[in-house]
C-alpha cells in the first residue's frame, strides 16, 4: 500500500446541516433505511456555557477493517490507496460485517437484499475528484485526502472523538479536530443521542460517555 487516503472531521466547523448526508443518499440513490454518511450530535461543557457539536462520520477505511475480516465471500478489497470497496456483486447478504465492524459502518440495504457502504466515491477519486459529501460540505468542515498529509496540515488531527470506539482495534483512517471552545481530547464529554435513531456513533442504545485517545 503506498499511502492511506481518508476523511478530516472538523467539529469546530460542522454545523449539522446533513447536506454531506443529502449528498450521499442522492448521488447513490440510497433507499430511506440506509445512510452511508451520518451526522451525530453531542453536548459538551457545563451550563451555562455548554455547546452543541456536530460530527459527521462515514466508512472510516480502516488501515485493518474487521469488516473484510468479517467477511465470508471476500465482498471486500482493500486499495492500494487505503479505500475500502465493498462488491454488491459478490455479497450475499450474511450481515456478518455488521457485526464484525465496530463503527455500525456497513448496513443492509433491503432492496438489494446485500449490505452497503461508503465506498469514498473512489470513481470520483480516480477521476481527481472529492467525495460527494465532501463537495457538499457548507462550511469545509470535511476534507479528504492523503492521512500524512491532514496530520502535518491540518488542525488537531486526532485520532479519536466522541462515542467513537477504540481507534486501535481496526485503525481507522478518519481524522478529528475538536471544537476549541469546548474540551480537548483529553478529557471526557456526554455524547447525545442523534435525532430519529436513538443511537451513538458506534451504534449503543444509550448515551455513552467517552474520552478521547492519543494523537497519532
Amino acid at each position: 500500500m503506498t499511502t492511506q487516503l481518508g476523511f478530516h472531521v472538523d467539529m469546530e466547523k460542522c454545523i449539522g446541516c446533513k447536506a454531506c448526508e443529502a449528498a450521499c443518499k442522492d448521488f447513490y440513490r440510497l433507499p430511506p433505511e440506509v445512510r452511508w454518511r451520518r451526522v451525530r450530535s453531542f453536548e459538551t461543557g457545563e451550563f451555562p456555557k455548554a455547546i452543541r457539536v456536530h460530527l459527521s462520520l462515514a466508512c472510516n477505511h480502516c488501515e485493518d477493517p474487521a469488516c473484510m475480516k468479517g467477511c465470508p465471500v471476500e465482498a471486500y478489497t482493500k486499495r492500494a490507496d487505503g479505500l475500502v470497496i465493498h462488491d454488491p456483486t459478490a455479497c450475499i447478504g450474511c450481515q456478518y460485517c455488521t457485526w464484525t465492524c465496530p463503527y455500525s459502518v456497513p448496513q443492509f440495504d433491503p432492496e438489494q437484499g446485500v449490505v452497503s457502504k461508503c465506498n469514498g466515491c473512489y470513481q470520483l477519486v480516480d477521476q481527481g475528484q472529492l467525495p460527494r459529501c465532501v463537495q457538499a460540505c457548507l462550511t469545509g468542515a470535511l476534507s479528504f485526502g492523503e492521512v500524512v498529509a491532514h496530520e502535518a496540515q491540518k488542525r488537531q488531527a486526532v485520532r479519536q472523538a466522541p462515542g467513537f470506539p477504540d481507534p486501535s482495534v481496526t485503525r481507522p483512517a478518519t481524522r478529528f479536530a475538536w471544537p476549541e471552545k469546548g474540551p480537548q481530547p483529553d478529557r471526557r464529554v456526554r455524547v447525545a443521542p442523534p435525532a430519529g435513531d436513538g443511537t451513538s456513533v458506534g451504534g449503543a442504545a444509550e448515551t455513552v460517555v467517552a474520552a478521547a485517545g492519543e494523537v497519532r
